[in-house]
């Protein structure tokens, strides 16, 4: 509460020396087209004394002050009305009632010999207030008044409360073009936009479901504030506009830089090194946080990492990791995989032990392949006649029919030149 009287509000001045105010009218009277009438001693004097009152801490006592001089309220001019009601505004501010400090505020905008500046900070004042109370339509209506009467060019924060209110009531469009122009104000300057800015630059964006360009604010946003969250952000949106290269290169920085801690986050860095055929990548990282616990040894970890070495042709370090995904499963599959890396490997008799492993549990997509694989491992063993049984079996499966006909032959024949050779020996 204090910070907006004290930051947003310019309260500090208004309220704690209010003879500054007094001062700055007597200097605007000769400006102004209305003449403000001079603020009398008597009620200065019991202004002020309500003031100290709330300041030393008994703000009841001070609003009783008040109240003594409303009492005299047919007495007074316009301008010495206000800032009566200016000084009853800023003590139920401090006294954190809203509603009864806008409703005062009102009334010193509603008399008419006041001094612009002081009819300016009062509505700025209000939207001020009416925001906090989510009343945005009525904050803009304040702002709109504030900006009829403001003759300065607005500084950047005033466009980011234009863009903040515009934001709240869904003026998308409006809200991208006030905080652009606060982006604009302090680049004159050569400063860059704050934070926040950037936060609700992008936010409209998003609304207005334009995910280029809120890739682009991410980008700055990365540029100039680096934090862990941005560099992820901005990694799923290089994902959600199709640049996974860009995604993958956004990641890889993060975790280079130590912003990526969470599994999931590590698991994604893995799979875009897959997607960008850069599966040792894939396999290295996972096999290094799974070992140090950031990473659960699940069956989907564990089939990821094998499958990562199997891409990256190093079948015999995807084994060891198959063994163990295949303790943990309740089905074939990974006995199957294991079966591919064994024959990769030139492994036979373990290449038929998982596969015929894998065809017992059950759960294995292309049966059929388990049989080729036995099939081939016994040829190679040159057990011909059960290498045949293996393709005979792998013929009656639809997928993997034509394969099997096709090596039935040629083991008939391989078998029929190896006995050949036998018998002349």
């Amino acid at each position: 509460m204090k910070s907006l009287i004290g930051i947003l509000l310019g309260a500090a001045t208004l309220y704690a020396a209010p003879v500054l105010v007094i001062n700055d009218v007597h200097a605007q009277e000769q400006r102004e087209s209305v003449r403000v009438p001079a603020m009398r001693n008597r009620v200065y004097t019991q202004l002020a004394r309500a003031q100290q009152i709330a300041d030393a801490g008994d703000k009841a006592a001070g609003l009783a002050v008040l109240d003594e001089v409303k009492e005299r309220i047919d007495s007074m001019n316009e301008y010495e009305k206000a800032m009566l009601w200016n000084f009853y505004g800023f003590m139920y501010y401090a006294d954190e009632n809203l509603p009864k400090a806008i409703e005062n505020f009102n009334k010193v905008i509603n008399e008419k010999a006041i001094p612009e500046s002081l009819r300016l900070s009062t509505l700025y004042s209000l939207a001020q207030l009416s925001m906090q109370q989510q009343d945005y339509a009525q904050t803009l209506s304040y702002l709109k008044q504030w900006q009829a009467v403001n003759t300065k060019a607005l500084t950047a924060q005033q466009h980011v409360l234009f863009a903040q209110v515009y934001y709240q009531d869904k003026q998308y469009d409006n809200s991208l073009k006030a905080i652009e122009q606060a982006i604009e104000v302090v680049a004159a300057s050569n400063e860059q936009p704050e934070e926040n800015w950037l936060v609700l630059q992008r936010a409209n964006y998003y609304e207005l479901k334009q995910p280029e360009k809120v890739t682009e604010v991410m980008e700055l946003m990365v540029k100039l504030y680096s934090k862990p969250e941005y560099w992820l952000q901005l990694a799923g949106m290089y994902g959600e506009i199709g640049r996974e290269d860009k995604q993958m290169g956004a990641m890889e920085s993060a975790w280079q830089a130590g912003y990526i801690t969470k599994a999931q986050d590590i698991v994604t860095l893995a799979q875009l090194y897959r997607y960008n055929n850069v599966p040792y990548k894939a396999a290295v990282l996972l096999d290094k946080e799974i070992g140090n616990g950031n990473v659960v040894a699940n069956e989907k970890h564990l089939e990821m990492l094998a499958q990562s070495f199997i891409a990256a042709k190093e079948d015999d370090k995807a084994i060891p990791v198959l063994v163990k995904a295949s303790e943990i499963a309740e089905d074939g599959k990974f006995d199957a995989q294991l079966a591919q890396a064994y024959l990769n490997t030139e492994k036979w008799d373990l290449a038929i032990e998982s596969a015929e492993k894998a065809i017992e549990r059950g759960g294995v997509s292309r049966l059929g392949d388990m049989h080729l694989i036995v099939g081939m491992s016994h040829f190679n063993l040159k057990n011909f006649t059960d290498s045949m049984a293996a393709f005979e079996q792998a013929e009656q499966i639809k997928s993997s029919a034509k394969s099997a006909s096709q090596w039935l032959k040629y083991v008939a024949r391989e078998k029929l030149h190896h006995d050949q050779l036998a018998m002349l020996n």
